[in-house]
């Protein structure tokens, strides 16, 4: 692949993981609850997999063109978030070590969902990351560029959200009160998100 579009698309990607969002949200609480960071981090990104597995297999496209189910995918995953968030609002994190519950799978899994469910990731993967493909005269096939590509947008999700995780947990850890807020606004982002999410995919039908 052309390392000008490689470098291109690596700006655009890093501009648009540094945005908060639902990711963010979900890592912030994690980290002020305890939980392992990198694995609810590795599962987030293991969503993202899932998405450019579809990309590359060209399912994604599929998805995009049949409305009933991307909107039973948008339902879901706006259910998802707008259920964690109004937990994350009922039981508010203050810094503490891990327990047994945070040490198990729940944050993989849970990042997983998160991102996996996400219908805006998925449009992610059709609407920016086309735009850097090389389509003719290239020396790699095109499922083999989205694939690369992919993994692209991964590693920075990695990295973001680990810097994200670490500040919140290193910053807030001695801030019982500034720590409680910022989760509260985390949870009422992820509430905000999955509603304004809900509401323009119901408006379209």
């Amino acid at each position: 692949m052309d390392s000008g579009l490689l470098f291109s698309f690596l700006v655009v990607d890093l501009l648009l993981v540094c945005v908060p969002g639902a990711d963010w949200a979900y890592v912030i609480a994690t980290a002020l609850r305890g939980a392992r960071v990198p694995r609810a981090v590795a599962g987030l990104v293991c969503g993202y997999a899932l998405h450019t597995a579809l990309a590359t297999a060209g399912l994604a496209v599929l998805v995009a063109g049949s409305p009933r189910l991307l909107t039973a995918l948008t339902v879901v995953g706006a259910g998802y978030l707008l259920w964690l968030g109004w937990g994350v609002l009922r039981r508010p994190a203050t810094p503490r070590a891990g327990t047994p519950e945070t040490a198990a799978g729940r944050p993989f899994l849970r990042g997983a969902t998160i991102s996996g469910l996400n219908p805006k990731g998925l449009l992610l993967y059709l609407s920016v990351l086309p735009q850097f493909l090389t389509l003719r005269g290239a020396h790699l096939p095109v499922p083999a560029q989205t694939a690369a590509l992919g993994l692209l947008h991964m590693a920075c999700c990695a990295a973001v959200y680990l810097t994200v995780g670490g500040l919140a947990r290193a910053l807030l850890h001695a801030r019982p009160a500034a720590a409680r807020a910022v989760t509260r606004t985390s949870g009422a982002a992820m509430l905000g998100i999955g509603a304004f999410l809900l509401v323009e995919r119901l408006a379209t039908l």
